[in-house]
């Protein structure tokens, strides 16, 4: 006769509880059909069906949030067609309408990353920059968006020359360069307010240099004088208000500088070895002939070298 083993009741109730738990597993693991019947498949919305929805979101309700997940499903559902194409380009125009400019970003710069040949990438590339120019802040803040747009909507000048969207570009890099100017003003003045010429003078010399063609330069070669003069470096400071009283004569910002020159007995007069000066001849700019000498003489205002005859206004 067998002997069976007495297994205690704390035991047998864990050795229950075990199969339970395993052939609930099993059970969780059949197919639904096996529960319920044949699994229903829903199938795949046909890809311009979703397209056109994402169109009227976007041109009729002017809903884009919707309209950029209608684009999104046509990728999801469709990634290798023709459709899927068209839909991400649309995706990242919806999130740019919809000010939602990171996720305008992404999907623009998938675009350019997967299709680079296409007609359309030169406005993927476009969006991309445009996303960062709408997020511009004030010049008491973090310029970093402000630099990303300039980058990007360079590289649409440099790719795409030939393009409308090269001529925009250009536009809004003038903007974000002025931007960042002003920026660097902003900075160089707080320095300058606080005695601190050297770090000023830095960030002048920024502007000068490479920012010459903005609203700002004039400011700055009056400021550069300012400071010059304010530490005894009075060449420079004089090649300063004169480089700024050839370029822009009838500049408000020239009759401060002469007046300040002029007050510490000096005349505004160039040195060529200035960089100053060399920056100025480095972009076309800078010194030209002597005017003409027929011109009305005022001794007041007239200027070393090739300032004589200028007559401030």
């Amino acid at each position: 006769m067998a002997m069976r083993l007495a297994i205690p009741a704390r035991s047998r109730r864990f050795l229950l509880a075990a199969r339970l738990c395993a052939l609930a597993l099993v059970v969780a693991a059949l197919p639904a059909c096996s529960l319920f019947g044949k699994e229903e498949v829903i199938p795949d919305d046909p890809a311009d069906k979703l397209y056109n929805e994402g169109l009227f979101l976007l041109n009729n309700k002017r809903d884009y949030k919707q309209a950029a997940k209608r684009f999104e499903e046509v990728d999801r559902q469709h990634p290798y067609s023709e459709w899927a194409r068209k839909a991400l380009l649309m995706s990242a125009y919806a999130h740019y309408e919809g000010t939602q400019y990171d996720d305008s970003v992404i999907a623009a710069k998938r675009y350019v990353t997967l299709h680079p040949g296409s007609p359309d990438a030169a406005y993927a590339q476009y969006l991309i920059g445009s996303s960062y120019f709408d997020q511009i802040p004030d010049i008491s803040r973090d310029q970093q968006r402000t630099q990303r747009a300039m980058e990007a909507l360079d590289e649409v000048v440099r790719k795409y020359p030939n393009t409308e969207y090269a001529v925009a570009a250009k536009k809004k890099v003038e903007v974000a360069r002025d931007q960042l100017a002003g920026k660097e003003m902003d900075t160089a003045r707080f320095f300058q307010k606080r005695r601190q010429y050297i770090a000023a003078i830095n960030r002048f010399k920024v502007v000068i240099t490479q920012y010459q063609t903005t609203r700002h330069v004039e400011e700055a070669l009056m400021r550069l004088t300012e400071s010059y003069m304010s530490l005894g470096i009075v060449n420079e400071a004089q090649t300063a208000a004169a480089v700024l009283g050839h370029n822009f004569p009838d500049s408000p910002w020239y009759k401060d500088a002469y007046r300040l020159v002029r007050g510490g007995g000096l005349e505004p007069a160039e040195d060529q070895g200035s960089w100053i000066s060399k920056a100025f001849r480095k972009v076309g700019l800078g010194f030209a002939a002597e005017p003409d000498s027929a011109q009305p003489k005022n001794d007041d205002a007239a200027t070393n070298g090739a300032f004589k005859g200028l007559r401030l206004r």
